[in-house]
């Protein structure tokens, strides 16, 4: 944990976290965060991008999903493995959503924004993210996303009024052209002091430059 005058430090200090609804490895990251606020201080601002966009602008206009099936890391069924792996690891649950999942990335990150948009970003993101990756669900379709509102106490009737506001969509708009700006290439994506961390994998690394002594 932290003490004294460096604690107080870092205590002031916001994260951005740039995630995808559709990513498993957002999801995995997302389980991760209220522990390391709780021992470093920093406060995650939870702010969902449209992905597809994020990271064909960062392969020049191409995706690297494209085609039936991904080559290294984005093959579909190492993709898999590793997230199943990282699950056990961290002790939460996990389905695989490739192939299993009808998905609305689009709706999806709007939702997030939605929600963000009424003052209930982080533990919508956490209802919508569980009903991706954990819940036994054919779809995750607007009826399900008013559902996660109700179950993160919004009202639905205000969330599916803004879920249909084009404020919404401009507000994602301007989030994912933010990430880019910044640097991001991929989710889920951390900032924190113009510093980026990109991956699950790097939240090792994100909680020991929170951690560290001295300017950060």
């Amino acid at each position: 944990g932290c003490s004294g005058r460096h604690c107080r430090e870092i205590a002031a200090l916001i994260a951005d976290f740039y995630f995808g609804v559709g990513s498993r490895y957002s999801y995995l990251a997302s389980t991760q965060l209220a522990a390391l606020e709780a021992e470093t201080g920093v406060k995650f601002n939870w702010l969902a991008v449209d992905s597809a966009q994020l990271i064909a602008t960062a392969h020049g206009g191409r995706s690297p999903f494209a085609g039936t099936n991904g080559s290294g890391q984005y093959d579909w069924g190492y993709r898999q493995k590793d997230a199943e792996a990282w699950a056990a690891f961290y002790g939460v649950p996990f389905r695989e959503p490739h192939g299993r999942l009808a998905l609305d990335p689009n709706l999806l990150s709007l939702a997030c924004t939605a929600a963000r948009g009424l003052g209930v970003a982080e533990a919508y993101a956490h209802a919508l993210l569980r009903a991706v990756f954990a819940d036994d669900l054919p779809a995750v379709d607007r009826a399900v996303c008013i559902t996660c509102a109700s179950r993160a106490g919004l009202d639905r009737d205000a969330f599916a009024n803004a879920l249909d506001d084009e404020n919404t969509w401009k507000e994602r708009e301007r989030v994912t052209a933010k990430a880019i700006e910044q640097g991001a290439f991929g989710v889920p994506t951390f900032v924190v002091n113009q510093r980026l961390f990109w991956g699950n994998d790097r939240i090792v690394l994100l909680r020991h430059a929170l951690l560290q002594t001295g300017p950060f």
